[in-house]
């Protein structure tokens, strides 16, 4: 998905908290849950993202979705991943 469209689509439905982040190489956040809602868009690298027994990667061009109080762990690729994020309070 193309960035511009991306933020578009973050305004639309209401996640107005938008920032850039990043996350080296290999490092690997055990299971947590935000109090706020997802959106994030893998601009480079790659993130697996594991919740309910079930685990799913991302990479460059692909979003993922994650609702507040999901527990779920987070494993990065061994080229870090840079994502665009935005956050619905």
């Amino acid at each position: 998905m193309e960035r511009s469209a991306f933020e578009a689509r973050l305004k639309q439905e209401g996640f107005l908290d938008v920032s850039e982040a990043a996350l080296p190489a290999g490092e690997s956040r055990g299971e947590h849950a935000h109090h706020f809602d997802v959106l994030a868009l893998v601009r480079d690298g790659a993130i697996t993202l594991t919740w309910a027994g079930a685990a799913r990667s991302y990479g460059a061009g692909e979003y993922f979705t994650m609702k507040a109080g999901v527990m779920h762990a987070e494993d990065v690729g061994s080229a870090g991943v840079r994502y665009l994020v935005g956050r619905r309070h």
